[in-house]
């Protein structure tokens, strides 16, 4: 009957993101930075999926438990995800949830070749001879309905929303031993999955607060939670909830997601009322300040894509020549009762012993031809996915996707058959190389740059760090977190000597003059190190309070000409591992001298890759 209140629109784009999670944004930014004209829908009014404030869910990935004060375990994830991190530890060192959904949309705003449209759901595909043509989507807050034509679409829903309705096939709970060889499996496949969670923050007063729990919440004993410590005898502290208020693996979590909803939320309160009226737990003075009404979905769809990952592949670091991302975080399975299996611990992890392939036939498949997916909904069983499901691990494959996209759009070649062609690969991850994505085993050969054939030097260097390292092709050490085979040893920087303090400088020297118009610069962000958004003060312990002490504060870039030195570019307060230097147009350069002044409090000077164009 309100029908006629709707407007319509009509859309067109080289790619389509459908989903604004932590693989959605990565994935559209990516793809507008390579060229593509972009759209990313979300259905949510903020981005982040669940590291947003609407679940407020902390950020991990491949380095869980490989943090080392040396470099010899960089697994943390870089390219846009750590734009995204360095961001929030400079401009959010109040921790607020809002910030950080700011911080995901000022990145989609700065992207010329990206529109967005939040609170704006894809419902429903129009596919033609195994392609998407149109998608159909609707926003209620503006009252319009919009036909969206794309030449690629890459869904990042979570559900796999999107290419279940254009037909892709797609499977859904755990697998049997048998099928694939998996030491951790079912003996008997089921239709059971991860459940959701809703999480809260609680906020100490100066005086008691009592809390009174509404009728429909649920009961509980103590011994409910002899595997699920809900409070901390020593240092009672209730600023973050819990990871393992969970539910609803049991039922369908796509279908069943408002009854998830609604049990989840008598449970959280259920809890709440043990913490604070259920024995002497030190929450007297402890009242909620926030709680989920959004569940922080881990399972649903996975759909069957051109290679299925498993177990076998993550435990031997198996070597993937289309190789798009990487993981390392443990094969992490819960048991899908969540609470209502009290005798059962609330997760196993087993850790893996090297950080894995992602390769990009887990994303794409061949029932839709112009369809890829990043995210919870890749190609991998039950068990391999326990481990491909985090956030950082999901925005790695959202960037891979983007790329790939890109690519597809650009030499007008069918996303499914990129896998088919080693000069696309090639291509794709010489890409990713270059915009600070780490690949296992692979080194960005510096197609097109020029410091490649400068002679380098530096005001000083040390044993470990030679200033040819930047021009490596890889941009970090991962001599403890990759088979041997595998790695490129070396610290992979420039490090000046201690010993001769600041400023400290390194220079590129041509033996003829070139004409370059680009510079771009990496630095150390410390990738040993755990580094996210958290409001669990527990877990921010583990971090480094601020930005990262490696990173240089004040620089400055200088070129040399026949007339000698002459001021380039200078940079006063910078934050940011990455930094690019273009000028209008190309001009003619005999050196480059880059003179490290300040750190946020390292004693010497850490490049890892400089490139010049």
């Amino acid at each position: 009957m309100v029908s006629h209140l709707l407007t319509h629109q009509e859309l067109e784009c080289d790619v389509l993101v459908v989903g604004g999670g932590p693989s959605g944004v990565p994935a559209a930014v990516a793809a507008a930075r390579a060229g593509s004209r972009v759209i990313l829908c979300h259905d949510r009014p903020v981005l982040g999926g669940n590291a947003s404030s609407e679940v407020r869910m902390h950020i991990v990935g491949a380095n869980a438990g490989r943090q080392n004060d040396t470099w010899h375990q960089e697994a943390r994830e870089t390219g846009i995800i750590e734009e995204i991190r360095l961001a929030n530890v400079a401009q959010n060192p109040q921790r607020s949830a809002s910030m950080l959904d700011l911080i995901f949309l000022n990145l989609c705003r700065e992207e010329e070749n990206l529109s967005l449209y939040l609170n704006t759901a894809v419902h429903e595909v129009k596919v033609e001879n195994g392609r998407i043509v149109e998608a159909l989507a609707r926003r209620h807050s503006t009252e319009e309905t919009f036909t969206i034509r794309a030449k690629v679409v890459i869904d990042c829903t979570g559900d796999g929303s999107v290419g279940a309705a254009a037909g892709a096939r797609f499977m859904r709970g755990r697998e049997a031993k048998e099928e694939h060889h998996e030491a951790k499996a079912q003996e008997v496949r089921d239709q059971k999955t991860l459940g959701s969670t809703l999480l809260f923050m609680a906020r100490k007063h100066d005086r008691p607060m009592p809390f009174k729990a509404p009728a429909w919440a649920r009961k509980f004993q103590k011994d409910d939670f002899r595997f699920r410590g809900f409070h901390r005898p020593e240092n009672p502290s209730y600023e973050y909830g819990y990871w393992w208020l969970e539910w609803g693996g049991q039922l369908d979590t796509i279908k069943d997601n408002e009854a998830i909803r609604d049990e989840l939320l008598a449970i959280l309160m259920g809890v709440w009322d043990m913490v604070k009226n259920g024995g002497d737990h030190g929450a007297e003075n402890w009242a909620l300040d926030w709680f989920g009404f959004l569940p922080g979905k881990r399972e649903s769809r996975r759909f069957i894509g051109q290679v299925m990952l498993n177990e076998n592949d993550l435990y031997a670091s198996r070597e993937f020549p289309d190789a798009i991302a990487y993981g390392g975080w443990p094969i992490d399975t819960h048991p899908p009762e969540g609470v209502d299996a009290p005798d059962e611990h609330p997760c196993t992890q087993n850790y893996l012993p090297y950080i894995y392939d992602i390769p990009l036939r887990a994303c794409l498949t061949d029932d839709v031809s112009n369809l890829l997916f990043a995210g919870r909904n890749i190609s991998a069983t039950h068990i391999a996915f326990a481990s491909t499901r985090v956030m950082a691990t999901c925005a790695l494959m959202g960037e891979g996707v983007g790329v790939a996209a890109a690519y597809a759009v650009a030499h007008d070649i069918a996303p499914n058959q990129l896998t088919a062609s080693p000069e696309a690969l090639e291509a794709i991850q010489q890409q990713l190389l270059r915009e600070d994505v780490y690949l296992v085993g692979r080194l960005d050969k510096g197609i097109g740059d020029l410091a490649r054939c400068a002679s380098i030097t530096a005001s000083s260097e040390q044993p470990d760090g030679p200033a040819r390292n930047v021009i490596s092709g890889q941009n970090r050490s991962v001599k403890d977190a990759v088979p041997a085979e595998r790695d490129h040893s070396g610290s992979h920087r420039w490090m000046s000597d201690p010993a001769n303090g600041l400023p400290a400088w390194l220079e590129l020297r041509w033996e003829t003059p070139i004409s370059a118009q680009q510079i771009d610069l990496t630095f150390d962000s410390a990738l040993q190190r755990y580094m996210t958004h958290t409001h669990s003060d527990e877990y921010q312990k583990r971090m480094h309070d601020g930005i990262q002490p490696e990173l240089p504060k004040r620089f400055r870039l200088e070129v040399g000409t026949a007339e000698g030195w002459k001021p380039l570019a200078e940079e006063k307060d910078n934050w940011k591992r990455r930094y690019r230097y273009r000028a209008d147009s190309p001009q003619e350069i005999q050196a480059l001298r880059i003179s490290i002044d300040e750190t946020h409090g390292l004693d010497h000077a850490r490049i890892v890759r400089v490139s010049v164009y």
